[in-house]
């Protein structure tokens, strides 16, 4: 009986949990094409700190409970319940040949009255998300202007979620339950200066794995500051459909703008 009364709680603070997303996000990503003079002596190395304001939608469902919950959040519902967050880009690059990585860390957590308050009066909430991606490229197109490159990655996924009751029947009791999986993804990503100070910059990736499918594109304006900055706004969206034999759902689309900060040395 008690086993049945845990289920049921447990399938409705599923819900509570998804009125904010994980972020897979987190999440989350191929890297921004780092904007580099025509001709240049060896490697070359940027990091981009970014920062992405995106909603998430889909559906999940975790605990091995049989219901799937609809996902709708806009980003101010992720800014709310945000406890920590960190993304970058790192790349470097030789001539037609590149390396690069994006790794993203998110946490959230919230707490909310369960439904009727019957076997608990409170539920928190709190879940981390891990996503890391490491790639190279090669420039198939490459001039003065720009470059276009075929690149190839692995991309990690890491999601864990914990429920801790408060009162009543599972008063004191937790819950835990995640993910993590590899996908490998190919795709392109380039630039195009329009102007000494002005270029385009985007990437396009498509992939799968242990999830079924494993996207993600982007595009945007750059402005070049100087030789060592470059700052650049635009629009990303990621999606994955991932699921395994003990009842984890992820299948999740993020879009939203980024805006980042490049560094070159």
């Amino acid at each position: 009986m008690r086993f049945d009364m845990r289920r049921g709680v447990l399938c409705a603070a599923c819900g509570i949990m998804l009125t904010f997303p994980v972020r897979a996000a987190d999440v989350i990503s191929a890297t921004a094409p780092t904007v580099e003079p025509a001709v240049t002596d060896g490697w070359t190395f940027s990091v981009t700190p970014y920062f992405w304001a995106a909603g998430l939608s889909g559906e999940t469902s975790a605990f091995g409970v049989p219901v799937v919950v609809d996902i709708d959040a806009d980003f101010s519902d992720v800014w709310n319940n945000l406890d920590f967050a960190a993304m970058a880009i790192v790349d470097a690059r030789n001539g037609r040949y590149s390396i690069f990585g994006d790794l993203i860390y998110t946490k959230l957590s919230a707490d909310s009255a369960t439904p009727r308050g019957v076997f608990a009066t409170s539920v928190d909430v709190t879940a981390e998300t891990f996503a890391g991606l490491v790639g190279a490229g090669y420039s198939v197109l490459e001039g003065p202007s720009g470059h276009l490159d075929v690149v190839g990655g692995i991309r990690v996924w890491s999601v864990d979620v914990d429920l801790s009751f408060s009162g009543q029947f599972l008063g004191g009791d937790s819950f835990s339950d995640g993910a993590t999986w590899v996908d490998g993804l190919v795709g392109v990503r380039g630039n195009y200066s329009f102007t000494p100070q002005f270029y385009f910059t985007g990437w396009a990736l498509v992939g799968a794995g242990e999830a079924d499918l494993d996207w993600d594109v982007a595009a945007g304006l750059g402005y070049r500051i100087n030789d060592r900055f470059s700052a650049t706004l635009g629009y990303r969206a990621l999606g994955v459909d991932y699921s395994n034999d003990d009842g984890f759902l992820f299948d999740a689309v993020q879009q939203g703008p980024i805006m980042g900060l490049t560094i070159r040395f």
